[in-house]
């Protein structure tokens, strides 16, 4: 079968190699980048670390708004499906090069498999919420990670060509972990100890884009009594200079570029808390076994608020601080994401179509 995998942002570059390790085995596989994220820190990196075959097409179609850049992407991915004819489209994820590729496929009439299908955190302000609803709507194979996805896509009236199969981060992760261990220095290079320090990401709009948010964050950072490590993502840089924050940066915090993959596993695996507004490092968190402290009102991993490792505090300085100092879960976190063979099913499932 010949599979056309798009893929365009930093997690699904990491979704994406254990599956396209998988598919290659016993399919053609056609890799699509659309370009979304296109500096070498935030893209280039993870194919070298991640053994991610070099992308068939690269898109190049960069930064934009919403509209623009998604309807660019559908445009260019409609060019490639129609020169590729692939069998079946897969897109990952949540972001805008997930639904241009998933839109790009079902009106060509191309069957399309989601990887991550299911996550709903009920707040359509998110562009992320669009783009999973959406796109699990022109689906016809959805890999739900977690039970929980499941139950969201069923309560939407999707029940055919769902599969639970795991969450393919955990095939990324213990790929990797002991990969990260033996070859990053990044603890010595920012010049931090194990387990005595925070580690923060920030890059949702609801936190950037606002001034009032991004002082209270790093206010709070301020009163943490600790290094903290902010490996900064240039959106969020683009801001923080436009705040005039740059400079006023707290001296306990530690700005560095965007990390690759292998640093940035062993920098959140030897943290002592994890502060984010990412959905990928929440469940990252949570499968390495760290704290998580997350700057936003709602999520799409309830599971791990539920299993007691996860808090949700949004962007109120106090809040922040008090979890700081106070938070610990109470219990050991379950197997909630699967046991790291979601690749393998998902090479199963689309090998006996």
């Amino acid at each position: 079968m010949k599979i056309a995998s798009i893929v365009g942002a930093r997690p699904q570059f990491i979704k994406c190699a254990p599956v396209s390790r998988e598919l290659r085995k016993e399919h053609e596989e056609v890799l699509i980048h659309t370009g979304q994220h296109y500096d070498h820190g935030m893209s280039e990196v993870f194919f070298e670390e991640l053994a991610i075959p070099k992308p068939d097409y690269n898109l190049n179609i960069g930064s934009g708004t919403h509209g623009h850049q998604t309807g660019a992407m559908l445009g260019a991915i409609e060019d490639v499906l129609q020169q590729e004819n692939p069998d079946l489209v897969l897109v990952y994820g949540d972001t805008n090069s997930t639904l241009a590729g998933a839109l790009a496929a079902a009106k060509l009439h191309v069957p399309v498999a989601h990887v991550e299908a299911g996550l709903r955190s009920f707040d359509r302000r998110m562009p992320e919420e669009v783009n999973r609803v959406l796109t699990d709507h022109c689906s016809d194979l959805l890999f739900c990670p977690t039970k929980t996805a499941v139950e969201n896509l069923a309560a939407e009236g999707i029940t055919g060509g769902v599969h639970l199969v795991g969450d393919v981060m955990v095939d990324a992760m213990n790929y990797n972990r002991a990969v990260a261990e033996e070859r990053s220095r990044i603890l010595e290079a920012v010049g931090v100890r194990p387990g005595e320090y925070l580690v923060i990401t920030v890059h949702r709009p609801s936190n950037t884009d606002s001034q009032e948010n991004m002082v209270a964050i790093l206010g709070a950072l301020a009163e943490a009594g600790r290094p903290v490590v902010f490996p900064v993502h240039p959106r969020t840089r683009n801001y923080l200079g436009r705040y005039g924050l740059l400079a006023k940066m707290p001296e306990n915090v530690l700005v560095t570029e965007p990390l690759g993959y292998l640093d940035m596993l062993h920098l959140m695996a030897h943290a002592e808390k994890i502060l984010t507004d990412s959905g990928g490092v929440q469940k990252e968190a949570y499968m390495l076994g760290v704290p998580c402290i997350t700057l936003r009102e709602n999520t799409e991993w309830v599971e791990t608020v539920e299993a007691g490792w996860n808090v949700l505090v949004g962007a109120g300085r106090e809040e922040i601080v008090d979890t700081i100092r106070h938070f610990s879960p109470g219990a050991r976190q379950g197997s909630v994401f699967g046991n790291g063979n979601a690749s393998v099913l998902i090479k199963e499932i689309l090998t006996g179509l």
